[in-house]
């Protein structure tokens, strides 16, 4: 069968589900992806054909606006703009089936379009029944924001444009069918999501558990990375450095390509600094780790039963920093008032939540994964 994989051109949007596709590829599928060129190289090798376009998304040279509509409006760009392309191919070889990440906007327009199920595989935790009344003013202020009405009509119009009539805010919340890869225990009010919703949990790649290009040293290991959207943070590298860089931790930081890493000074002895490391290979070694708490790196955490210090600074980061502490493998710092001084009492806290840490890690692996992941959707093209 005809698979169409419609992707977010961000690696952490990538990374939760390429498992997932590689083994729908294993099974015999032919699988297109469609995804911005320059991340043609991280979904190529699961086997796909890539349908690429001119992303407009930001990369890790560029960073995303902190107006939480103003950030949404890019994914809507990036679905406006690229639709003419995946229209113009799909016409003409049609799929039997159409799967997106959240930010794929394009799916479930596509999918009305031919006549198809559009099947969402999140990264992050869903809507539940009663989420807007739930967060009540913060998502009120979003939504009635002069961002927000923009980002609101400007999508209502597009909808329009494609013969759909629907609330903007309904139509993106609830998707009509959708696998959630994230670990149940991160879910927000589980026993109140639609039941259009199946948990798969965790689909890790193998090629990236695979990946062993990082070797381990001896001794207790301090893992810092604030991921690929929110880590242009100089100063909160030196912070770590000063607090940690003169103590028995070996440090690993990655710091991603926008920040000069001449500028964190001379480094101690057992502090490395990296632009990517593989992240999965430093986790399976780590004994905590200092987290923006995307939900990519709070999956891979859990999965690794490392304990966390979270220091969230946007989107759905603050959510996961709580609910790390509430299941007792994390500690939670606000990043605004964070202090040397605070992140070694931090660690010093996380370390002790080990043996929890660990059986959580038991708990998240014991869900299906790839192959209930590839079943579910196997079931979708029955």
């Amino acid at each position: 069968m005809h698979i169409a994989m419609i992707g977010t051109t961000a690696p952490s949007h990538i990374y939760p589900s390429l498992a997932v596709i590689a083994e729908l590829v294993r099974r015999g599928h032919r699988v297109t992806y469609a995804v911005g060129e320059s991340l043609r190289h991280l979904v190529e090798p699961a086997g796909v054909e890539v349908l690429s376009f001119s992303s407009v998304l930001p990369d890790g040279e560029s960073s995303w606006p902190d107006d939480p509509a103003a950030a949404m409006h890019v994914f809507l760009d990036e679905a406006i703009e690229s639709f003419p392309i995946l229209t113009a191919f799909y016409d003409n070889d049609r799929p039997d089936l159409f799967l997106y990440d959240i930010g794929g906007m394009t799916a479930p327009v596509l999918g009305v379009r031919y006549g198809l199920p559009a099947v969402q595989l999140s990264p992050t935790y869903v809507a539940w029944d009663g989420y807007a009344e739930d967060l009540g003013d913060g998502i009120t202020s979003i939504r009635e924001s002069p961002t927000g009405v923009v980002y609101r009509d400007t999508y209502a119009k597009w909808l329009r444009q494609n013969d759909i009539d629907a609330d903007p805010w309904k139509w993106i919340t609830y998707p009509a069918h959708c696998l959630s890869l994230v670990p149940r225990v991160m879910q927000p009010n589980a026993d109140r999501v639609p039941e259009s919703v199946q948990f798969v949990g965790p689909c890790l790649d193998p090629v990236r558990l695979n990946d062993r290009s990082w070797t381990a040293p001896e001794g207790p290991i301090l893992y810092i990375s604030l991921g690929t959207g929110y880590n242009e943070r100089p100063e909160f590298y030196r912070m770590c450095i000063e607090a940690f860089g003169n103590t028995d931790w070996h440090v690993v930081i990655s710091i991603g390509r926008r920040v000069d890493p001449t500028v964190l000074g001379e480094l101690p002895a057992h502090v490395e600094v990296h632009e990517h490391v593989p992240q999965l290979a430093v986790l399976d070694a780590a004994t905590v780790f200092i987290t923006h708490a995307g939900m990519g790196g709070c999956t891979e955490a859990l999965w690794f039963g490392v304990p966390t210090v979270a220091v969230p600074q946007a989107v759905d980061q603050f959510g996961n920093a709580a609910m790390l502490a509430d299941l007792g493998v994390g500690v939670h710092l606000e990043f605004e008032q964070v202090t040397a001084a605070s992140l070694a009492d931090a660690v010093a806290q996380a370390r002790r939540l080990a043996s929890r840490a660990a059986a959580m890690s038991a708990e998240v692996r014991a869900h299906g994964g790839v192959e209930q992941a590839a079943d579910a959707i196997e079931a979708y093209l029955a």
